[in-house]
C-alpha cells in the first residue's frame, strides 16, 4: 500500500505484495490532492482550539470572535430594542431637605438663615440617574410643600439639628411621606445617619429615645441580622461576593454619637412595628447599634451610615475609598432611584426645571482638610414655584 505521505514502499517487501511505483507526474498530483483536503482541516482545528482557549482564558468571546454568524446580532436595527416600561418613570427628581447652618460651622458663612446640602448627596443622587431639588428647610412651609410635589422621593442627609424647625419640617414631611404611599404612590424616603435618628425620635413619639455611641470617623463592616429576608431591600441586588465582604470588611463610613440599640429598637412598640433591622454595627467601646432598617410596610430605608461618603468625600481619614467601597455606594444609589421611579409623580419640566440644585452654585471647602469636600449653601429663600 502507497504511504500516505507519498514514500516508496520498502524493498523488503515481497513481490506480489508491491505496487509498482507510480510516476512521478501521478505522486506529485496525489500529494497535491492530499494537501487539498488536510490543510482546510488543519486550519479549521487549529481555529477551534485557539476559540477554546481564549474562551477558557476570558470566559467571554465578542460575537466577532464566535465564528458562529451571531456578529450579525450587531447589524440588527435600533427598532429592536426592548421599548421602555410605562409603569416607570425614567425623569425622576429627589427632593433633598436642606440642613440649618454652612457645613463649616460658619467659616463659609455665618449668616442665622443658612442651610446647607453638602454636594456629596447631590453627586450620590445623581450617579444613579436622578436629579435634586432642595427642599430648603426653613423656607416658606407653602413653598417647601409645592416643591414636595415636584419629586419622586426624598432623602433626609446627616448632621447635628435634632430640635426646633428642622426637626418639626422632618416630621412634616416624613407625614406627607407615608400619605403619599397610603395613596398609592410609591414615594420613597431615604434617611442617612441624622436622618435615621430623626425617624426613630418621630416614630416613637420620644424625643429622648435616641443613646449615646462612640462611633466618629470609624469605618465598620455590617452584620445582618441572623435569617434576615433581603428580598425587596436596598440589599437585594448586591453580588454575593460583596454581601460576604460587608460582613468581613470595613467597607462602610460611620461618623455619629447617638443611635439606637436593637433591643431598645425591639422593645418600642411603634418603631418594633414600623422598621425591620437588616445589619447592625459595633462602636468603638463594642457597643452594638442599629446600622440599617427598612420599613414593614413602606419604601423607607435609614442608615446609620454614610452611603455617599466613599465615593465622594475626602475630608475624613477613615473614609474606606476601595472598589468595593464604591460598589457599596453605587448599589445603595441606584436602589433609590430604582424605587423613585416606580413613584406615579410626573411633574411639570418647566417647574422642575426652575427649582433644580443647578439654580445654585456648590462652594468648595475641602481646604480645609475636614468635613465636606463642598456644599451648598443657601441664605436666599428662592420662591421659584
Amino acid at each position: 500500500m502507497p504511504s500516505l505521505f507519498g514514500s516508496n514502499p520498502s524493498s523488503s517487501d515481497p513481490a506480489n505484495d508491491t505496487v509498482p511505483s507510480p510516476s512521478s507526474s501521478c505522486s506529485s498530483s496525489s500529494l497535491d490532492m492530499w494537501n487539498y483536503f488536510f490543510v482546510p482541516i488543519l486550519l479549521c482545528l487549529t481555529k477551534e482550539l485557539s476559540l477554546a482557549k481564549a474562551q477558557t482564558s476570558t470566559g467571554l468571546l465578542l460575537p466577532s470572535q464566535r465564528g458562529d454568524g451571531s456578529a450579525d446580532d450587531s447589524l440588527i436595527s435600533f427598532s429592536s430594542c426592548a421599548n421602555a416600561d410605562p409603569k416607570l418613570y425614567y425623569r425622576p427628581v429627589i427632593g433633598i431637605l436642606s440642613h440649618p447652618g454652612d457645613g463649616a460651622s460658619g467659616r463659609l458663612n455665618n449668616d442665622t438663615n443658612a442651610s446647607y446640602i453638602a454636594a456629596s448627596y447631590v453627586k450620590f443622587v445623581e450617579a444613579a440617574g436622578a436629579r435634586i431639588i432642595p427642599l430648603i428647610y426653613n423656607e416658606p412651609e407653602e413653598i417647601l410643600f409645592q416643591k414636595l410635589e415636584l419629586v419622586n422621593g426624598v432623602l433626609f442627609t446627616g448632621g447635628w439639628s435634632k430640635y426646633g424647625l428642622y426637626y418639626d419640617i422632618a416630621k412634616k414631611i416624613f407625614k406627607k411621606v407615608i400619605e403619599k404611599n397610603d395613596r398609592g404612590d410609591h414615594f420613597p424616603l431615604y434617611a442617612i445617619c441624622l436622618g435615621f435618628e430623626l425617624l426613630t425620635m418621630i416614630i416613637s413619639e420620644d424625643k429622648n429615645i435616641l443613646e449615646p455611641f462612640s462611633a466618629s470617623n470609624q469605618a465598620s463592616s455590617l452584620q445582618f441580622v441572623e435569617n434576615v429576608n433581603i428580598e425587596g431591600t436596598v440589599f437585594q441586588r448586591f453580588p454575593p461576593n460583596l454581601l460576604q465582604k460587608l460582613g468581613t470588611d470595613c467597607l462602610v463610613m460611620q461618623n455619629h454619637r447617638y443611635g439606637i440599640s436593637p433591643e431598645k429598637l425591639q422593645n418600642t412598640p411603634n418603631l418594633s412595628r414600623f422598621f425591620k433591622i437588616l445589619t447592625t454595627s459595633t462602636d468603638k467601646n463594642n457597643k452594638v447599634y442599629v446600622s440599617t432598617a427598612q420599613a414593614h410596610g413602606y419604601p423607607v430605608t435609614a442608615f446609620q451610615w454614610h452611603p455617599e461618603k466613599n465615593a465622594f468625600e475626602w475630608g475624613l481619614p477613615m473614609i474606606p475609598h476601595s472598589d468595593d467601597a464604591i460598589e457599596v455606594t453605587q448599589h445603595v444609589a441606584n436602589f433609590l432611584i430604582r424605587e423613585a421611579r416606580r413613584s406615579l409623580n410626573r411633574p411639570a419640566a418647566q417647574k422642575v426645571l426652575d427649582n433644580l440644585i443647578y439654580n445654585y452654585s456648590p462652594t468648595f471647602c475641602g481646604k480645609a482638610g475636614r468635613g465636606f469636600d463642598e456644599v451648598y449653601i443657601f441664605t436666599q429663600r428662592r420662591a421659584r414655584i
